[in-house]
């Protein structure tokens, strides 16, 4: 209870959990770029459902700058449109519509949006549904307390067209209306001929760090969507981000988490898909799925209310910290940070909230948890990061340095949610395509970004990792120093070193002097 009543210290590494935030029309300006950053946003999310691509591609340039003068890292992640319904309202009028009256959606875009009347960009929705089955229609990334956001429920099917009763009384407004229907297949491509296009122009020539593939249903969607990347010059480094929001990727999971390099679970579509009362079962089990595959889990929609409030309500601030208790990797704010009035203020908060959980997070027990799933034989890897957490609790460490050329070994360190911060010190490798030599590095720094705990710097090339003694000294005092800058580390803490040596890996642990 003492710790309740201790005023929260403002420190540089604010918390272990990153925040991946939306930019969007309220927080683009190189001014707020900057302060979402030094607040501790960690990842930029580029959603290309909204915007088109000379759009995004300003917002970024602002980023870059943003990032020169705050001398933050910070990676990208391109959000798919995936197989989205829309409502088309060319008009962008309000259209205003009465509990218990009809309206019908037709797939012919040519028509003029009305009460009576809403067109819609797909054309097999009368084939999916049948009588009684419920339709939402709200604002693009609703946030399910706007007077925006009407339930249908379907009364036939006449030919293409699906005649619909009104639940409650509505108006929409805004430009963008998303449809979802619960529990229905759609029989769209998840990676769309738009979102081709998206990545193979901007996400290549911005080299993405993270592909956020929405709707994921299958393993095999993010299968194609590798494939896809693997022939577009570097984005073979890219990961891919599978985004759960519906039941089909629900059911296939499992196979969706083998294939991933991480999870989005995007609570907003999934608590339209799923009954209220089963969304937190799924949000626990598939976050400890994630942890015991060592994979990023990423929380959405966290704090809704903050899209026009300065604070958030009791139930989101406490559902931020059960996110954390319960091991997510990061929490993602959508319509917080794209449209709404206070991002910079929303991206500190949970920052805050995120600082305070972590401090009561039951590591011990989660650390037996872990090490009891993986099993024995462990793999080499994995038996010398949990040795190197375990030895960094035991010490009572201040950081756990790690030397890494892949990101592998500081991602297993992480795995085991050591309490203290993980400095991944990439080393950059040389690698050729037989025309020229060329480092590899960034990627793998930048993506660590996403996974709590990591915080990565990137060594100069010329010190090799694995070498002689002396050259590896001078890296590890780079990274001394860097952790001695930040406030991380002081006179006479203790520091778990984890590296390579030639064939064998090491752990050791070092005190420092004044």
């Amino acid at each position: 209870m003492v710790s309740v009543l201790e005023p929260s210290k403002p420190s540089f590494f604010p918390a272990m959990t990153k925040i991946v935030g939306t930019l969007g029309p309220k927080s683009r300006s190189v001014e707020v770029i900057s302060a979402c950053l030094k607040a501790g946003m960690s990842v930029a999310r580029f959603d290309f459902s909204w915007g088109d691509v000379d759009y995004h591609q300003q917002t970024l340039e602002n980023l870059k700058t943003a990032i020169k003068s705050t001398q933050k890292l910070c990676a990208i992640m391109l959000d798919t449109v995936g197989p989205e319904l829309q409502v088309v309202n060319k008009s962008e009028k309000a259209i205003s519509l009465e509990a218990d009256a009809y309206v019908i959606l037709t797939p012919d875009q040519e028509q003029e949006a009305s009460s009576q009347l809403l067109p819609i960009n797909f054309s097999g929705l009368s084939k999916a549904v049948k009588q009684g089955d419920t339709i939402f229609i709200g604002q693009y990334l609703f946030t399910g307390s706007e007077t925006t956001s009407v339930w249908l429920e379907v009364s036939e099917v006449k030919g293409a067209d699906v005649v619909c009763i009104i639940k409650n009384t509505a108006t929409l407004a805004g430009s963008l209306f998303t449809l979802h229907v619960s529990q229905i297949h759609i029989d769209l491509p998840t990676l769309t001929e738009a979102d081709k296009n998206a990545i193979s122009t901007w996400g290549v020539r911005n080299k993405i760090d993270f592909l956020s593939l929405s709707y994921t249903r299958h393993a095999e969607d993010v299968r194609q969507a590798r494939e896809f990347l693997s022939k577009l010059g570097d984005l073979y480094q890219t990961q891919i981000f599978a985004k759960i929001e519906s039941v089909e990727g629900l059911t296939h999971f499992d196979e969706i988490l083998q294939e991933a390099d991480g999870i989005i679970l995007s609570r907003g579509n999934l608590g339209i898909d799923l009954p209220p009362e089963k969304v937190f079962l799924f949000q626990k089990a598939a976050v400890y799925k994630c942890n015991m595959a060592g994979k990023p889990a990423v929380v959405t929609r966290v704090v809704d209310s903050m899209t026009d409030n300065l604070r958030p309500t009791r139930a989101e601030a406490t559902d931020v910290a059960n996110a954390i208790l319960d091991g997510s990797d990061a929490i993602l704010l959508g319509a917080e940070t794209l449209r709404g009035l206070y991002p910079v203020e929303t991206i500190s908060t949970v920052g805050r909230i995120c600082y305070e959980a972590e401090k009561v997070f039951n590591q011990d027990l989660y650390f037996k948890k872990t090490v009891k799933y993986v099993g024995e034989p462990m793999t080499h890897l994995e038996s010398i990061a949990s040795s190197a957490v375990r030895a960094a609790i035991k010490v009572k460490a201040s950081v756990i340095i790690c030397f890494t050329s892949s990101g592998r070994a500081a991602r297993l360190i992480a795995k085991y949610r050591p309490t203290m911060p993980v400095l991944s010190v990439v080393i950059p490798r040389l690698k050729t395509n037989q025309l020229r030599w060329s480092f590899s590095g960034a990627f793998e720094a930048r993506q660590s970004l996403v996974v709590r705990g990591l915080f990565p710097m990137l060594a100069d090339p010329r010190h090799p990792a694995e070498s002689t003694g002396s050259s590896n000294e001078s890296v590890l005092k780079v990274a001394l120093d860097h952790g001695k800058a930040s406030g991380l580390i002081k006179p006479h803490d203790r520091v778990v070193v984890c590296q390579k040596v030639g064939d064998a890996s090491v752990v050791k642990i070092i005190e420092l002097d004044d």
